[in-house]
């Protein structure tokens, strides 16, 4: 199976030994964790809500990147600092859905990279 690495200037550069995300072949994209770091990789100010846009905006220019939209994702996984989060974090993906929301999984775990609040990976159909 052919293995083509997107990357883009428009979301943060990957902060350890991984891409932004990992095309299979022309058939899945696999995006690895979006933390809410800036393009220029500065930490986003603010709460859970302010992590979470920057999050939703990293993930949108590593789809775009690819020639993709949130549409095209077919699973996530949210990992959250606290489940204190859920709802505002919910609230604020839901909008990246015009349709069909993809499968999730949410959980809570005790730290995230750069003790961020939220962190989402998702899989996409190319």
């Amino acid at each position: 199976m052919k293995r083509e690495v997107i990357s883009t200037d428009q979301a943060p550069a990957a902060i350890g030994p991984y891409v932004q995300a990992m095309k299979a072949e022309g058939t899945f994209l696999f995006m690895s964790g979006q933390i809410p770091l800036t393009p220029s990789g500065e930490m986003v100010e603010g709460g859970v809500e302010a992590q979470t846009h920057q999050v939703v905006a990293n993930m949108r220019a590593v789809l775009a990147e690819a020639g993709l939209t949130p549409d095209s994702i077919v699973k996530t996984t949210i990992f959250l600092s606290s489940m204190d989060h859920f709802a505002a974090v919910n609230a604020i993906y839901a909008e990246m859905f015009t349709d069909e929301p993809p499968a999730r999984a949410t959980v809570a775990v005790l730290t995230l990279p750069k003790n961020v609040d939220v962190e989402i990976e998702a899989i996409a159909v190319c």
